[in-house]
């Protein structure tokens, strides 16, 4: 009988390690279906009191409790001793070709902890940049389209154009060299405004989603696996998405969610669904309002933290902005932002 016993014992502890039941740390499985690792979200509990108290997102070694936007004259110096965990800088100083950060610059701020994401405008040409022709003022390209009203010197481009496509690959390429962990896509909602000028939504939403989807296989085939690639506003391009854009993107980032300057966002019923789906997906959202009119008046404090913790409320990661929209500063407010007791 004890021999019986005994070879049922070893039946039942061979059955248990050929199932996964033993000797497997869950901990440890791999995510094989994703060009990136999903980003768990941890959404904060009902009835927290402080804003310290929100958990970072993370993905292995990530970790995104707090994000800064600074794309004037940024200083990897300050933003290294700022405490924010991702910073959205542009390539350069001043948006050209001479003032780009050194290498030795974007490390200083992986040494301090600092996750640096480079700013790149993918459905816009930028006058000042290193690509651009002054002929074109007079004999612009089949895919260069007309002037930003609301910014001079950004211009619409056909995204689609393989010309435009090689020019921002190249881009990339420079962006990559300099050591940036990840890119924050601008004007990735442009398909709306070609979809205004004779094209069809659907066509042009699904171009720009090909577009971003290339580029993240472009800048993970250079860079590796983990290169954040972080598209800004255009949610609604997940109205069209297939499941393929959200599986590849890091994250999500919007502006004017809650607040359009110092009004409630007319915006934030269309949005907040979607970023609810990023934030479904396992994905970090990244909102910035420009709420900050530079005052410690009563009334400008209590408008941040409504910001803020409505932010938080949703599992958004917020950065308070000034009012005048120019991202020439880092805007640090004590107790606030970055939060305390990370």
């Amino acid at each position: 009988m004890k021999a019986a016993g005994a070879l049922l014992a070893t039946i039942i502890v061979l059955v248990l390690l050929t199932s996964g039941y033993m000797g497997n740390d869950r901990g440890e499985e791999t995510q094989t279906t994703h060009c990136v690792p999903p980003i768990s979200v941890d959404t904060p509990s009902s009835g927290s009191g402080g804003l310290s108290s929100q958990p970072p997102h993370s993905s292995g070694q990530l970790k995104i409790g707090s994000w800064a936007y600074w794309l004037q004259n940024a200083s990897p110096t300050v933003i290294a001793e700022s405490g924010f965990d991702l910073v959205v800088i542009d390539y350069s100083r001043d948006g050209s070709d001479e003032t780009a950060y050194k290498r030795e610059e974007i490390e200083e701020l992986k040494k301090a902890g600092v996750i640096p994401v480079a700013y790149i405008s993918i459905g816009e040409a930028e006058d000042y940049r290193f690509y651009w022709n002054e002929s074109w003022m007079e004999n612009p390209p089949e895919w260069l389209g007309p002037e930003n009203p609301e910014w001079e010197g950004n211009f619409a481009v056909k995204y689609w154009s393989d010309e435009w496509k090689r020019i921002v690959f190249a881009y990339l390429d420079r962006i990559i060299e300099r050591g940036f962990s990840g890119v924050y896509l601008d004007k990735v909602d442009e398909f709306e405004y070609w979809s205004t000028r004779g094209h069809d939504e659907n066509w042009t939403a699904m171009e720009m989603i090909e577009f971003i989807i290339e580029i993240a296989s472009y800048t993970r085939s250079k860079a590796g696996e983990n290169f954040l690639v972080i598209p800004q506003n255009g949610e609604r391009l997940l109205e069209y998405d297939d499941g393929r854009l959200l599986k590849v993107v890091s994250g999500w980032a919007s502006e004017d969610v809650f607040y359009d300057g110092l009004r409630p966002s007319p915006w934030r019923d269309e949005k907040l669904p979607l970023l609810g789906r990023a934030v479904k997906a396992g994905k970090f959202v990244l909102v910035v309002d420009y709420v900050d009119d530079g005052t410690e008046n009563p009334e400008n404090m209590v408008r941040i933290r409504n910001f803020t913790e409505q932010a938080r409320g949703k599992g958004y990661i917020p950065y308070a902005a000034r009012t005048d929209r120019e991202l020439d500063e880092l805007v640090v407010i004590p107790g606030i932002q970055p939060p305390t007791g990370k």
